[in-house]
């Protein structure tokens, strides 16, 4: 099978990985892809946001499926694209992609089909969301409706903050026009979770549990980022929850949107509020989370370019998908700076050296190659990330392949996975 992976992440990079195993694969190709993606197939240089060069691209190379890695794409109406054109392609059309481009349209959904959801009010008026904010008494949480990269969340544990939340991203326009129109919600106490779950749009098949580190630094401080690191699988997920997972928050999620018209086909992503009520959905992404991609896959066993086919094909319950024992952790190299501003252009070492140590691979997000040398051009540079028997060998492993590793400013936390093992996991 010849294939196209669209996107430049680590994500991209660990699919890439990933498919490039399977026996069924002739010729793999990535847009824009990035300097791991090229040693593993051959890179394009077509943009994700580049829907109709992408279309042309596949017809002319007869690729035989494609894989989207980012939600933009997915928003612009690629699938849409793909299949006026006949093309095979996985991945949401446009009108199910507002369940991550719009949070005000995935909660008006969580709400019809009783997902449970933190209460929420919708605003676009600056003036009535600041009135509600001074009503209220409690911390909550300001969510930009639109694509923000994983950042257009500001968690207010007072009124100020939810305040300079407002003004932030109504205002002065933080996320554009991502910002026009804001959710303003409670604020659910418990551990955070994310599930992944492969559907064709009838079958559901959810992968492991995983739990993301989305602040900057140690001990949940500091600004929300697209992710630094993850875990899996992850323990505060038991199998009773994993259950309700499925049938409360996942199959209402795919049955709403076959209501409004959308058959889903590809990956929906729940990202999870574990209350002492139960599992409580944040946020719908319809894609590959990034980076529990990086700590999901290394621990699959099956063919993931076979359970891709049968998604096309209306067969995902005819897939076998079986898990490697033991457990994952993925830990996020970002530029000094991240998610502010950062520099790029520095060069990075080391990473034949930690790839040395068994269990261990090194996937690259914002890196690309300047002549021998590897060079960061983003602000989340690599995951490293290393698998083993227990949660605790993966953690002393993925650090110790960190600590060989060395860029200027180089930035990571150095406590992903922690909660778990201090909790006796």
């Amino acid at each position: 099978m010849k294939v196209l992976i669209v996107g430049s992440g680590g994500r991209e990079h660990c699919l890439a990985w990933k498919i490039s195993q399977s026996p069924l694969l002739k010729e793999l190709f990535s847009a824009p892809g990035n300097a791991g993606t090229q040693f593993l197939g051959k890179n394009i240089d077509i943009k994700p946001s580049e829907i109709e060069k992408l279309a042309d691209f596949s017809q002319k190379q007869n690729i035989d499926l494609t894989i989207v890695g980012p939600e933009l794409p997915l928003v612009l109406g690629l699938v849409d694209e793909f299949r006026k054109r006949g093309l095979n392609i996985i991945g949401p059309d446009k009108q199910c992609a507002q369940l991550e481009a719009s949070k005000v349209f995935a909660k008006e959904l969580m709400h019809q089909m009783n997902i449970p959801t933190a209460e929420f009010e919708v605003f676009s008026d600056v003036k009535k969301a600041k009135e509600y904010i001074n009503s209220q008494n409690k911390p909550l949480v300001i969510k930009a409706d639109g694509l923000a990269a994983g950042k257009g969340v500001i968690v207010a544990e007072n009124k100020n903050q939810a305040l300079e939340g407002v003004k932030e991203i109504m205002e002065n326009k933080k996320f554009g026009s991502a910002g026009d129109k804001i959710i303003i919600e409670e604020k659910l106490s418990g551990q955070e979770a994310s599930i992944l779950a492969l559907t064709d749009g009838e079958t559901i098949i959810p992968l492991l549990p995983s739990q993301d580190h989305k602040q900057a630094f140690d001990q949940d401080k500091g600004p929300n980022t697209g992710g630094m690191g993850a875990y899996a699988p992850a323990f505060v997920i038991n199998r009773q929850t994993f259950k309700e997972v499925k049938e409360k928050i996942l199959k209402p999620a795919i049955e709403g949107l076959k209501k409004k018209g959308c058959v889903y086909k590809g990956v929906l992503y729940a990202g999870l509020m574990l209350t002492e009520k139960g599992p409580y959905v944040l946020e719908f992404n319809v894609r590959f989370g990034d980076p529990e991609t990086q700590a999901v896959l290394p621990l699959l066993r099956s063919n993931l370019l076979d359970i891709f086919l049968k998604i096309s094909q209306n067969k995902l319950g005819q897939a076998e998908i079986n898990w490697r024992p033991g457990f994952c952790v993925s830990v996020v190299l970002a530029s000094g700076g991240y998610p502010g501003k950062y520099e790029k252009g520095k060069e990075i070492t080391g990473i034949e050296n930690a790839e040395k140590i068994q269990g261990v691979k090194v996937f690259y997000a914002g890196a690309k190659t300047e002549g021998r040398k590897i060079i960061t051009s983003g602000g989340r540079v690599l995951n490293v990330s290393a698998a083993a028997e227990t949660l605790k060998q993966a953690k002393e492993k993925a650090y110790q392949a960190v600590g060989l590793i060395n860029f200027e400013n180089m930035h990571f936390r150095r406590d992903i996975a922690d909660k778990a093992l201090k909790e006796g996991a």
